[in-house]
């Protein structure tokens, strides 16, 4: 493989230290989730949701942990792109980087839209600032007002992202502060231990309640860990902070996300339960855990909650502005994406993926489905983008074995492929018609990816090893006709009988993950790919030496 020519621009700085890191990912995941997840949880599965974020966390603490090693051992920007990139080559790079691209960059856009909701649902929105039309898309004072949001977050991480990640830091102690002060306000004045066995049982959808909760909300609502991997090129000490960052941040945010539920579900007034869990929480116009406040006599915590329900959003949103630009600048890393996403002023910051970013979010904020519908497919991407990790720390452990790394997931015979299958699982329980239209939109960058290859005449692409990436769209395409045969979503059919299939996605799942691992590239070609890495860490490294 032909070595990159040196980029005539600066490098991405070396700024973020383990607290940084710790909060992006933190702030990441505690975002728009925590104020709307608890209710579509319950209204899908009843007082087992519970189980549902316990499920949930397992899964994703495995997958957190993937990213761990992954993140200590190859510090690099937009890690989702680039670990796949250096085990399978560009093809798979950028593949998994546009999948990753394709949740991130929407996820902005998501985030303002659910404050903006919020906030047109306040009695002075409604008198003077009608930020919403009937049918819930944006007015054009809506759109104005969402596009200001997207500016300030551009303009942030413009100053780099050691502002970015203060700015956040300060953020996410608000963030976290308040659903604590939820938790404990509403279960100490209004908490019924009757409603976990009320309105039909305490599993009154059955299992398949559960596993249905997961995308409608319940995974969106606990994603974002890998964030600080995205950020993994401008952490300071990433070898020893990535790790700890990643594992710290899921199991607070687990950990909120599930006594949360508890006492959603505790708190609720029993007659709303009388008949069903179709609308447990009553009319509300500001929310579940409003409406809880106020009906527990805490008209302190619901105006607490009505400015959280501004900044919680907000926030993620600054976060995803900026692990879009990272994730855009590694797709021009690997050379499938113009060269001027990689370039980056005297800051460090890769100016043109941010500005790209805006544009994109700008695009999202047209009328497009509602929040609910968006999370469905973000969590699809989502699920995706992580299936690309296990099988590429397996396949790295395989192929670079003599490489330092800092932190080593425990069992990682048993955690990659259980890995591979929770992100399959998650793909299948999202249903088939989130499956095709991924698909599709995969395809769609696959077809930008082969204009690029023929357009571009100065690209290397002795690094296309198509062996090694042979197995992605057999996959892929294997779980869209699973997920057509399953019964999850609009448009399956229900042929596959209840746990079978699991089993089948479980078996799939697995001969997919083997078959994958054994076609990675050979270790010189690891070798090569990862030379112009260990040099920017090495040089990183050299400019952050203390004084």
């Amino acid at each position: 493989m032909a070595t990159k020519p040196a980029r005539s621009s600066g490098e991405l700085h070396r700024s973020v230290g383990y607290w940084g890191l710790m909060f992006i990912a933190l702030g990441s995941i505690i975002g728009s989730g925590w104020l709307l997840g608890a209710l579509g949880a319950a209204q899908t599965a009843g007082p087992a949701s519970v189980i549902s974020w316990v499920l949930a966390a397992v899964m994703l603490m495995i997958l957190a942990l993937i990213h761990a090693e992954l993140g200590a051992t190859y510090p690099v920007a937009g890690g989702s792109a680039r670990f796949p990139y250096f085990a399978f080559g560009t093809l798979a790079g950028f593949t998994a980087g546009w999948a990753a691209y394709l949740q991130a960059v929407t996820i902005a856009p998501i985030e303002v839209m659910a404050s903006i909701s919020y906030l047109a649902s306040t009695e002075w929105s409604k008198q003077h600032l009608h930020v919403l039309q009937p049918n819930g898309t944006l007015s054009g004072t809506g759109l104005l007002v969402a596009s200001a949001a997207m500016l300030v977050f551009t303009i942030v991480n413009l100053f780099g992202a050691k502002l970015m990640s203060s700015s956040n830091n300060v953020l996410v102690v608000w963030k976290l502060a308040v659903p604590i002060l939820a938790i404990v306000v509403i279960g100490v004045l209004s908490f019924h231990a009757s409603n976990f066995h009320a309105g039909g049982g305490f599993m009154p959808f059955g299992v398949h309640g559960i596993f249905a909760a997961l995308p409608a909300g319940v995974v969106f609502s606990m994603q974002g860990f890998e964030q600080a991997a995205q950020m993994g090129g401008e952490a300071r000490n990433p070898r020893r902070d990535l790790s700890r960052a990643i594992i710290s941040a899921m199991f607070i945010g687990a950990a909120v996300y599930i006594l949360l539920e508890v006492v959603f579900i505790g708190g609720l007034a029993p007659k709303d339960l009388l008949h069903g869990w179709a609308n447990p929480i009553g009319p509300s116009d500001f929310g579940p855990y409003y409406t809880l406040a106020i009906a527990a006599g805490a008209g302190w915590l619901a105006t607490i909650l009505l400015i959280d329900a501004v900044v919680s959003p907000c926030d993620t949103g600054l976060i995803y502005v900026a692990t879009s630009a990272r994730l855009s600048y590694a797709l021009g890393e690997d050379e499938v994406l113009p060269n001027k996403l990689t370039e980056t002023n005297k800051r460090g910051v890769p100016v043109y993926s941010i500005l790209l970013a805006f544009i994109i979010g700008e695009i999202v904020f047209l009328p497009f489905p509602s929040w609910n519908s968006l999370v469905g497919l973000v969590t699809g991407a989502t699920a995706i983008m992580y299936a690309f990790a296990p099988v590429s720390l397996a396949a790295l452990q395989a192929r670079d074995p003599d490489r330092s790394r800092p932190y080593r997931i425990p069992f990682p015979k048993v955690l990659n492929p259980l890995g591979f299958i929770a992100a399959n699982l998650i793909i299948y329980w999202g249903g088939f018609e989130a499956t095709w239209k991924l698909l599709t939109a995969l395809f769609i960058g696959r077809l930008l990816f082969e204009i690029a290859l023929r357009r571009q005449k100065d690209v290397r692409r002795s690094d296309i090893d198509w062996r090694a990436a042979s197995w992605i769209w057999p996959w892929l395409i294997g779980m869209t006709i699973i997920g057509l045969m399953g019964r999850y979503g609009k448009g399956s059919h229900n042929t596959l009988p209840n746990w079978v299939d699991l089993l089948v996605v479980i078996a799939f799942s697995l001969v997919m993950f083997y078959y994958a691992v054994s076609l990675a590239m050979e270790s010189d070609k690891i070798s090569k790919a990862l030379e112009s890495e260990d040099r920017q860490l090495a040089h990183a490294a050299e400019l952050n030496l203390p004084g």
